[in-house]
């Protein structure tokens, strides 16, 4: 059973480093985004740089990098599998081996590791990120409110499950990982440097990209 954990946050952290927004990006020819806006391999930085389309597919990708590394967990050992398989990729994404331990936030990964526990509450939390961002303007903050709403709303809907502790406990350190992450937005937010997102803005960029890709010449940003 230990072993089968182990490999299962192996596996887990492994499936984490699979660089999805570098990969995207390099599609619509970004050769590397840690070297664009904020330096972040996330969902953000994509959108800020290349708009719309390219921050989805990211998104979606980087989600399925979380629920695929907990479904090969559960499929090993169970909940305990998967909590860890999903922790691992976490980590995985934020700190990928391959990439210099340069990655992301894990907003999206984490997004993937809470549908695997709960449906319901991923759509709870995904309701509560789209309504801080559309209030705000700020997605740090957004990302800051659904991180310490989800050991709040895991210990509502997850209680009386079997292996609650693990789930509470699992929230709690995938939502440190998360404030961890976003440290140096907190701190940009405390001196009012944090910068908001201009959605017209980033309409221009995704329109500017994707005349650029229709004529298959989408800009080579070293």
């Amino acid at each position: 059973m230990v072993i089968k954990c182990i490999l299962a946050a192996v596996i887990g952290y492994l499936l984490g480093n699979i660089p999805s927004g570098v990969m995207i990006a390099k599609v619509y020819g970004i050769a590397d985004i840690r070297k664009h806006g904020s330096g972040n391999t996330g969902t953000t930085n994509v959108l800020r740089t290349l708009g719309w389309l390219p921050s989805v597919l990211t998104l979606v990708s980087d989600c399925l990098k979380g629920y695929v590394a907990c479904l090969m967990g559960k499929a090993l050992c169970g909940d305990p599998g998967m909590l860890l398989a999903g922790l691992g990729a976490i980590l995985g994404h934020d700190f990928p081996v391959f990439m210099g331990f340069k990655g992301g936030k894990g907003i999206a990964t984490s997004l993937g590791l809470i549908i695997a526990i709960n449906p319901w509450l991923a759509l709870a939390l995904l309701v509560v990120q789209i309504a801080a961002v559309a209030l705000t303007r700020y997605m740090s903050v957004a990302s800051l409110i659904t991180t310490v709403a989800f050991p709040i709303v895991t210990a509502i809907l997850c209680r009386g499950r079997d292996n609650y502790g693990l789930f509470l406990g699992t929230a709690c350190i995938a939502s440190a990982l998360s404030l961890f992450g976003h440290r140096s937005n907190i701190q940009r937010l405390i001196r009012g440097e944090e910068n908001r997102l201009d959605f017209k803005k980033i309409s221009e960029v995704s329109r500017k990209v994707m005349e650029k890709m229709k004529k298959g010449k989408p800009d080579k940003h070293a």
